[in-house]
């Protein structure tokens, strides 16, 4: 038993197998993209820059002395093109860049090296989009439908379905401070999923709520996957993978191991994972 594997979804909860469709032209495109974070102060054990240039000791100074400057590599040259009409998993274990490459795809955080290039503007759904507490449920469901680029008159429309979906009650007119962390998590995912984009990224989102809900947003996941041109779906559920995707990438320390069919990619993943864990065992047992 790993967190890398997620065995907590049972069968029932997960959708149909996705159908595979003709695929169209490129609608995402990764080309040797690169992510490095700089951490301030961070222990050795990175790359350190035991050198400061010049521009950076002129910027730093008059700062008080934060201690090395460690360079964390979350993403290492990965390449791939996607096509309309397909359904992308993406594998890898906890701190693999999965997430950070996914940020880069939606245009939220820029690479280091590398570019990506896509057909339409991408959409990243996720559970830990930032709602605000002292705001009502009916208000953040406001914010969020503008954010999302609908028109004032259509988050009016949308409301309260958001509300009913998300099962606020009198809540909707509560403060978010006032909601238990379960209620946040289904109005975040509510709020996400307002509106189906071209590109759609899925980021961990099946893991909302209790297994009642769960299988609620998995329907409404199928609804907007079978709306989208393209969907990226990051998740340890090889199940939930298996699923709603025709392929899969497998990124590991930040590089791309595997890209394929899913279930030859799956099993390959799998494999690791169970390798790996029975490694650690092995090795626990010998101490």
């Amino acid at each position: 038993m790993t967190d890398d594997i997620d065995y907590e979804i049972d069968a029932e909860d997960l959708p149909k197998r996705v159908e595979r469709k003709e695929l169209g032209s490129p609608s995402v495109i990764v080309d040797d993209v690169h992510i490095t974070y700089r951490v301030f102060g961070a222990r050795r054990g990175g790359t350190t820059q035991a050198k400061t240039s010049l521009i950076n000791r002129a910027i730093s100074a008059g700062r008080p002395d934060t201690g090395p400057i460690t360079e964390v590599k979350a993403v290492r040259g990965v390449s791939f093109i996607a096509h309309h009409g397909e359904s992308v998993g993406i594998l890898g274990t906890n701190g693999s860049g999965k997430s950070t490459l996914l940020r880069a795809i939606a245009g939220l955080l820029p690479p280091t090296k590398g570019r990506v290039f896509v057909s339409a503007e991408p959409a990243l759904l996720g559970v830990n989009a930032a709602l605000l507490p002292r705001l009502t449920g009916e208000r953040n469901i406001t914010v969020g439908g503008l954010a999302l680029g609908l028109n004032a008159r259509e988050v009016r429309e949308r409301t309260p379905a958001v509300a009913d979906f998300a099962e606020l009650g009198d809540f909707l007119y509560l403060p978010m401070s006032s909601y238990s962390s379960g209620m946040g998590s289904r109005l975040r995912f509510a709020i996400s999923t307002m509106q189906t984009p071209d590109i759609l990224m899925i980021d961990e989102a099946l893991s909302t709520g209790d297994a009642s809900f769960r299988k609620k947003s998995t329907e409404r996941i199928e609804q907007i996957r079978d709306g989208a041109g393209t969907v990226f779906f990051v998740s340890h559920s090889l199940g939930a993978v298996r699923a709603m995707c025709t392929r899969a990438l497998w990124i590991e320390k930040g590089q791309l191991v595997a890209d394929g069919d899913v279930d030859e990619v799956c099993d390959a993943y799998h494999d690791f994972v169970q390798n790996r864990t029975n490694a650690s065992a092995g090795a626990n047992l010998n101490r």
